[in-house]
């Protein structure tokens, strides 16, 4: 339980690597916690994997303690599950897919004429385990007896990320526990959803880690109730809301509260004028207050229409077209409308969104940037010069909730230097579908009428979905119920990311010196410091750390001689042990130095006493909550 830095495999670094862009990639690099192997891809260290070892530990005492089994499914798959589930397809890029020797092979002619032979992908290294857990189930499990049912595994998972960053935050190999529940009623389901949304509860509070659950998008994993675990903190990538009536929810899950319908009846016929050089929401409302004034009020961005042209690319790589309307005062997410657009145009699986570019508008040129209008529908004609033109352009239409029937704006005419002002939604155009599409600001309103929202970036640390019967039909896990007959598993798929536990850690505990790790997880209670010249200095160091080993106490021992103090009090701070023992010039005066690394309080101890006071201040920080340090 004594680690020595004199024999310990560990370099630390005095700079950061060039390609490190949060805190964490940065201090678990330079403390030899981890090494970049590749983009996306890390090795663990010694220190590093005592960490991870810890956070792993912690997580399999809550698994355990709502009964759930643990199991190990391989990272290479066979594609053939996924086909049935239709998830080879659906994650298109995102997933490393490759052939064996014994794969179908194809044979092409390069550019310069040849032939050549590529073998088809007929595995993939998992990105996710639904299809196999789901597959073992129903290879094992006889009947009703066997249920209710929960199995885990801590298993590395593997995707291509596009752009991978962060160092662990964001990987193309990362480690995750997955738990699945399987059940035959939705009152058991509900019971294993409710054991496994505790256990995470428990779990983060044991990590020291904040964590708030927010109501989430299934996205690919399909499926009714989900929720995400979200960490607080600036460098995450997901944005979630709360209000002060205790509603929480990711950006993407937020419905908007639609308005009611306006009566339109007496709306007088709308009207196209003339607005050269009017191509942005700020020039047209100008344009407006300056040439078109109304009575009551000045024209605000709210009275405007914006049709944003963006680009759908499926999971198969097939790129379309679609507009998206929103008031003109607020901004299209493409997150949150990537969350919902493939649904709405009939797309199975995680779609891309992106904004459309110059070959995209080339390729439509009823797209009139700057002027676009409603009329894009597949079955409504497009808004011309005398707003009864008939040309049919087969471009999807959506529109924001708040865009409802007989509200009036002022729009694009899909003509330069023209928009149309008093254009009635349902009597003058009509659209193909409703999408939650724009960035939600402060102060929008909560769904449930909760209060006003506030929003904060956070790192999705878990994610908990009813998965229903999606797999278990798609699979064939039918088992026998209590009256003899075959009946169709219900799941739930839970999963929590264990490296990025680590790094959101690393995130939120540490300061400019150098990691602060909680105990419960830290790689070791004591970091112990040897300083000085005299034998006697090393010599009661190595004393105190069999004392504090007998008495049960993680240590890491700086007895690298010749190594000046400087060095050793930086390493030891940026090593990040949370409790820092210097014995070293005091030894003379029969006293050591206590340092606690969070506060940078230092206590001085008895020498003699040394061991059993370090001991006690360890012993009394974890039954405080600080961390409890699972079996090994």
């Amino acid at each position: 339980m004594t680690v020595r830095l004199s024999h310990l495999f560990l370099r630390t670094l005095r700079e950061a690597p060039a390609e490190a862009e949060v805190a964490s990639h940065r201090l678990l690099v330079r403390a030899g916690y981890i090494r970049r192997a590749g983009a996306g891809i890390y090795t663990w260290l010694p220190l590093g994997l005592s960490v991870l070892r810890k956070i792993e530990g912690i997580i399999r005492e809550e698994m355990h303690a709502i009964g759930a089994q643990e199991v190990h499914f391989p990272a290479l798959l066979p594609k053939e599950p996924y086909e049935a589930t239709g998830r080879w397809e659906e994650y298109g890029d995102g997933i490393f897919r490759v052939p064996d020797r014994k794969a179908e092979q194809i044979e092409y002619t390069d550019e310069n004429g040849e032939a050549q032979h590529v073998r088809v992908p007929n595995h993939l290294l998992a990105p996710t385990h639904e299809e196999v857990f789901t597959q073992l189930v129903k290879d094992v499990a006889g009947s009703y007896k066997d249920l209710p049912l929960n199995l885990y595994q801590i298993q590395t998972k593997y995707r291509d990320e596009a752009r991978p960053r962060a160092g662990l935050l964001r990987g193309r190999e990362f480690i995750m526990k997955d738990s699945y529940s399987f059940c035959l009623t939705e009152e058991d389901q509900q019971a294993a959803y409710d054991a496994h949304r505790a256990a995470y509860v428990r779990i983060f509070e044991r990590l020291g880690l904040p964590a708030v659950p927010v109501s989430a998008q299934s996205g690919a994993m399909g499926g009714s109730a989900s929720e995400e675990f979200l960490h607080p903190n600036p460098v995450g990538e997901d944005t979630f809301v709360e209000s002060p009536g205790g509603y929480r929810a990711n950006v993407e899950a937020v419905t908007t509260p639609a308005p009611q319908p306006v009566d339109s009846a007496d709306a007088p016929a709308a009207e196209v004028h003339l607005t050269p050089g009017t191509d942005t929401i700020e020039t047209l409302v100008a344009a407006a207050n300056a040439d078109h004034p109304r009575e009551d009020r000045a024209w605000t961005a709210a009275d405007t229409l914006k049709n944003v042209v963006v680009a759908i690319i499926s999971p198969e790589g097939e790129r379309r077209i679609a507009v998206i309307a929103v008031p003109g005062d607020r901004e299209v997410d493409l997150k949150r409308a990537e969350a919902t657009i493939g649904p709405k145009l009939g797309i199975d699986g995680e779609v891309q969104l992106e904004a459309a570019d110059e070959a995209d508008l080339r390729a439509n040129p009823a797209l009139v940037r700057g002027y676009i209008g409603p009329g894009l529908t597949l079955d409504a004609p497009q808004l011309g010069a005398g707003l009864d033109a008939e040309s049919v352009t087969g471009i999807p239409y959506l529109v924001d909730p708040r865009i409802v029937a007989g509200t009036r704006w002022i729009t694009g005419a899909n003509e330069q230097d023209k928009h149309v002002f008093g254009l009635v939604a349902g009597r003058d155009f009509s659209w193909d579908g409703t999408i939650e599409s724009v960035v939600v600001r402060d102060g929008d309103p909560a769904p449930d009428g909760s209060g006003p929202l506030s929003a904060r970036r956070g790192i999705e640390m878990g994610h908990i979905f009813m998965l229903g019967k999606r797999y278990a039909e798609a699979l064939g896990l039918q088992l026998l119920n209590a009256e003899g007959r075959l009946q169709t598993v219900t799941m739930g798929s839970y999963g929590f990311g264990v490296t990025r536990a680590l790094a959101a850690l690393a995130e939120s505990s540490h300061d400019d010196k150098g990691l602060i790790w909680p105990l419960a997880v830290a790689p070791a209670h004591v970091h112990l410091v040897a300083t000085g010249k005299g034998e006697e200095i090393f010599e009661y160091a190595d004393q105190l750390a069999g004392q504090l080993e007998a008495a049960g106490i993680e240590v890491i021992y700086d007895d690298r001689p010749k190594v000046s103090p400087g060095v050793k009090f930086g390493d030891a701070e940026l090593l990040g042990v949370p409790n820092i023992v210097i014995v070293g010039r005091g030894l003379k005066d029969g006293t050591v130095e206590l340092k606690d690394r969070r506060t940078g309080e230092v206590t001085e101890l008895d020498a003699e006493a040394a061991a059993a006071s370090v001991a006690a201040h360890v012993q009394a920080q974890l039954q405080m909550g600080l961390g409890r340090v699972s079996p090994r």
